[in-house]
Order: structure tokens, then sequence, then C-alpha cells
């Protein structure tokens, strides 16, 4: 016979407690709020001492990319997906939907009416992420992703 030991060895990492980095939407306007409570409530657990600064490029990105989900990703009763991750100096946002057809500028448009409320929101992601966002496709759909410098 085998004696076990009678505590098991701790796991070699711990899940940290707190938020989760994945929040399910429906497809709602009322997601972008959720999606922007969420990223305030990760960031200010996984990096406590992030600047306000830093709080607030990741929360604008976030409601971009939802509200960009909202708009043009999904069909009323679909599910929106925001994935976050912060290390390494950065905070990584994914949004999934399930349309595969990827964002594209519309800039042009919001140049000829400055009344027009869409538009810029693939022009904010240039101005807080440059070079630091893309697209990928999944099995059903796709998710468009940003990361944010902490120092920037």
């Amino acid at each position: 016979m085998i004696d076990l030991p009678q505590v098991l060895p701790a796991p070699c990492s711990t899940p940290t407690a707190g938020p989760p980095s994945t929040l399910l939407l429906a497809s709602e306007p009322q997601s972008v709020r959720q999606a922007r409570d969420f990223v305030r409530s990760f960031i200010g657990h996984h990096v406590p001492d992030a600047a306000g600064q830093h709080v607030d490029s990741v929360v604008l990105v976030t409601s971009e990319l939802v509200t960009n989900a909202y708009r043009y990703g999904t069909e009323p009763g679909d599910m929106i997906r925001v994935v976050l991750d912060a290390e390494c100096g950065r905070t990584r946002v994914e949004v999934h939907d399930p349309v595969r057809r990827r964002p594209r500028h519309q800039c042009a448009s919001a140049e000829r009416d400055p009344e027009r409320n869409r538009g810029r929101g693939l022009v904010i992601l240039d101005a807080l992420c440059p070079s630091l966002w893309g697209c990928g496709d999944r099995p059903l759909g796709k998710f468009v992703w940003a990361e944010i410098p902490w120092n920037g």
C-alpha cells in the first residue's frame, strides 16, 4: 500500500483572484457600458498602479471595439466576447464577434460630414496604439485586437 500525502503540494501557479479576463456580452448598446466597467475593474485589480491615462486609453479602445462589434459584427441575439490580458508592459484587448467582415476605415465619410457620429473608431485605434492592432479569424467569426502600452 502506498501512503498518499495528507496535503497536496501547491500548483506551480495559482490563479489570481479578482475579475476574470473574459466577458461575454449581448449584442445591444448597453454592452458598451458594461465593457467599460469590466475594463476598469480588470485593470484596477491586475495593474493597480496603472496611470489614469492608460486606464482611459484601454477603456476608450475597448469601447470603440465593442461598439464596432455591436454595430457591424452582430445580429440580434448574437454575443460579443471581450478578452483582456495585462502583462509585459501592455494591456491587450480582444473583441470577438461572429462576422468575418474586417473593419475598415471610414474617415473619408466622417471628414465630409463632421456632424456624423460614426466612422472614427479605427482612427482612434491608430492614434492610441499605432501598428499595435489588427484582426484575426476564428472558426465562427473574427476578433479584433489592440495592445496599449502601459507607458503611453
